[in-house]
C-alpha cells in the first residue's frame, strides 16, 4: 500500500520536500508519528493533515492511493 503526501508551506522548510510517498502507515496516527520520528521538528509545530482533500478531525484510517496533504498553521484575515 502506497500513499503519496503533499507537503506545504512552512513544513516543506522542515522536511525539505514538497511530496513524500510512504508503502507502511496505516491512519494518520501512524503517519503523524513517523513523520516525528523522521523530522522532530514538526512535532514542535501544530500542523492539519487532510486525507484526499478532506481535513482529518480524528485518526482516520490509510488505503491505497490515498492523498494526503501536510498543511501548515494558518490564519485568516
Amino acid at each position: 500500500m502506497e500513499i503519496r503526501i503533499i507537503v506545504f508551506g512552512q513544513l516543506t522548510d522542515i522536511i525539505g520536500k514538497t511530496e513524500l510517498a510512504f508503502s507502511d502507515v496505516n491512519n494518520t496516527d501512524e503517519l503523524k508519528q513517523k513523520l516525528s520520528n523522521m523530522f522532530p521538528e514538526l512535532s514542535k509545530i501544530k500542523y492539519a493533515i487532510a486525507v484526499n482533500k478532506i481535513v482529518a478531525q480524528n485518526n482516520t484510517a490509510l488505503i491505497e492511493k490515498d492523498l494526503v496533504a501536510l498543511l501548515p498553521p494558518f490564519s485568516g484575515g
